[in-house]
Formats: structure tokens, sequence, C-alpha cells
């Protein structure tokens, strides 16, 4: 009769405790860190496909993205909202959240913490076929001083169409005049105005040769230096980061070799 009481007791004793450790997993799965990263919209699938990887090695960190044009989310970020890591396509839009540079007293940015990140092209892609006949950006000034293309932009807060502005100005174009002749369309960040190139919306667009990659576009010309200046992607980690640890550590990932080989792959170029 002993043993048998034993017997249930050590049975009840190991029931509780696997009941107990099921309890403390679940328990672990809850304290899962949560780190919040706004990025322009150009970096939207190779940050996911970085995202992906760091969080398959690190099971105790989940990653939401926010991708949008840096204009918007840099107004998100000084309207209160919730971000860890900040990723500009512009130089504009991450000054303007630093206090080490800017005058409007608006600091954001983690002192020590803001880098240049990568770089990128400024692309001008044609949808297939390419029936506006464009093989250069000397030949996209010809049809628009002709009036013969549409070309699609971004608008003026966004980054890629700031970049746009600056090779309008190098070619001697008017872009109020261009917009007022019907031959220029705009999109409110770079992967409205590929939209517009993939589905033949327009004759041909300039956005960043990366996003070109992604949708498979035909890139005939690129932007130099001299047309509208490097394209330098500035990241940042916040001062109102609830995960400074983890943020400081998905950041150092961002600037290793295994997240480099994926920015590389789908044309940027690692600089951080």
């Amino acid at each position: 009769m002993r043993m048998v009481k034993y017997g249930a007791f050590l049975a009840l004793a190991v029931l509780l405790v696997l009941t107990l450790s099921s309890f403390g997993g679940a328990g672990r799965k809850t304290e899962r860190t949560e780190l919040v990263v706004f990025a322009a919209a150009s970096m939207q699938e190779t940050l996911e496909e970085i995202g992906a990887d760091y969080t398959a090695r690190h099971q105790d960190v989940s990653i939401v993205f926010n991708f949008d044009s840096s204009g918007t989310l840099k107004t998100q970020i000084q309207e209160g909202a919730d971000c860890d890591i900040f990723i500009s396509a512009g130089q504009k839009q991450m000054d303007q959240l630093d206090a080490a540079v800017n005058t409007d007293g608006l600091d954001f940015v983690l002192e020590g913490s803001r880098v240049d990140l990568l770089e990128n092209k400024v692309a001008l892609a044609v949808p297939d076929g390419n029936p506006g006949g464009i093989s250069s950006y000397s030949d996209l000034k010809s049809a628009l001083e002709a009036g013969t293309v549409l070309m699609a932009m971004g608008n003026s807060d966004v980054p890629v169409g700031q970049y746009t502005q600056k090779i309008l100005n190098c070619f001697g174009l008017d872009e109020d005049a261009l917009a007022a002749s019907g031959t220029v369309t705009c999109g409110s960040n770079v992967k409205e105005v590929t939209t517009q190139i993939t589905e033949g919306i327009v004759d041909c667009g300039v956005i960043y040769a990366t996003d070109a990659f992604s949708a498979g576009l035909t890139v005939v010309d690129t932007a130099t230096e001299a047309m509208c200046g490097r394209v330098i992607y500035p990241a940042a980690i916040l001062k109102g980061s609830r995960h400074r640890e983890a943020a400081e550590d998905f950041f150092r990932y961002l600037r290793s070799a295994e997240a480099g080989r994926v920015l590389e792959r789908v044309g940027f170029t690692p600089l951080g």
C-alpha cells in the first residue's frame, strides 16, 4: 500500500514539475523583445530579409518594421511614435532629428550612434518595352522639353524626389513648368513611383537602383554625383528606444558582413 501511495505521489510530483516548466516556457515567450525599426521604403525587401536572418538567430527578439518615405517617418518620430532605430534615405531627415546638427531643438538621436550605413544610386528606369524610347538622362531632358514623355518622380518631401529635383536643375529644367505641362507625375514614396513604372502608367521614372532591381525594371542610366550628390542612408538609434541593448545588437548586425552581403546583392554599397 505504501508503495502504491509513493508511486502516486511521485507521478503527481513529476506532473507538477512538467506543468510548471510549461508555464515557465510560456512566460519566457511573453518576454520577447519587440524592436521597432523605421526605415526608408526603398529598403523594404532588403531589411525584411536581414531582419528574418537576425531573428532566426535571436529568437528572443522580434522586429516590427515601418516602411515609408523618410519625411513621413521623421514626422511620425517627431510626433511621438515608438521607434528604436531610424534609417533614412537622406541626411536631411536625420539631421532634422539630430540635436548635434539642427537648430530646431529636436533631440531624438542617441548621441554617438549615428552612422552613414550605406549608399544607393539614383536610376532612370523604364517599363517593359521602353515605350518612350528613353536611353539616358540626356534623352529624358529632350523628351521633357518636347513634351513627348511622361515621367514619374517622388514628391518634394521624399528623398528620391529631392534627388530628382537636383537632376532637373542640373539639366536646366523647371519642375513647376513640367508639372503644369502634364509631363511629370509624382508619388508619395519611392514604391509608388516604382509601381507607376512597373504598371506602364508612365514612360519612365527616377527611382533608386535597388528598387529597380527588386521590381525587375530596366535601368537605362544612373545619375552621377555631379548631378545629384551622393545618396547616403544614415542610421541611428533613437534616444527614446525602450530596448537599448537589443537595438544596439541589431544595429551591429546591420553593419556586419552577413547583412552586407544581402545589401550588396540588390545594389546597395555598405558604408558602416
